[in-house]
């Protein structure tokens, strides 16, 4: 599939994947026209990418744990390295945070206009 088939199925710009083709997240063949082409588990790749980025991962990590997604959505290592255990164990750590702040938020937001509902 081209550049522009590949962006509507996962809602990715067509910047943002040749950006994830510079970082060397995804992969295009070229046609003998110069045209990228994608295969179809390119879909199912950027989607995991997109999400792995909404987690609050960087794209260096991502970069690093691609190799181990052997299936859609899921993450599975064979090896894994005291190194990339820490790493992910800080990036689990700093998404658990950015939950709880989040949640934090939320409850105040909600509080605040119940409040408000109630007054009006």
């Amino acid at each position: 599939m081209r550049i522009g088939e590949l962006s509507e199925r996962t809602g990715a710009s067509r910047r943002l994947l040749r950006y994830y083709e510079e970082q060397g997240l995804i992969a295009a063949e070229r046609c003998a026209n110069g045209y990228r082409a994608y295969s179809e588990p390119i879909v199912d790749r950027v989607l995991q990418i997109r999400g792995l980025l909404d987690a609050g991962l960087p794209t260096r990590i991502i970069k690093q744990i691609l190799p181990c997604l052997n299936t859609p959505r899921a993450i599975h290592f064979e090896h894994a390295t005291p190194e990339m255990i820490a790493t992910l164990e800080q990036e689990l750590a700093g998404m658990s945070a950015r939950i709880d702040c989040l949640t934090r938020n939320r409850d105040a937001i909600a509080e605040y206009l119940a409040t408000v509902r109630v007054d009006h």
